[in-house]
């Protein structure tokens, strides 16, 4: 379970504009319990982004020291 928490710590969801300026950055597990808790917000919150041109994207963060 820890280590679950810790992967989820290190991805993260980008949500950017057309320009490619970033909007939102929150890490996954942030994501996933709020998509549990309000899931027709954060359905409207994903439809909302897309009819706007932004893209929403999950990223892995580089570990400290992996170059």
């Amino acid at each position: 379970m820890k280590e679950l928490i810790r992967e989820g710590n290190v991805s993260r969801v980008v949500v950017r504009n057309e320009k490619g300026e970033t909007l939102l950055e929150i890490p996954v597990t942030v994501g996933v319990i709020g998509a549990l808790f309000a899931p027709y917000l954060a359905a409207l919150g994903a439809i909302a982004a897309l009819a706007t041109r932004c893209t929403i994207a999950v990223e892995r963060r580089a570990e400290p020291g992996s170059g």
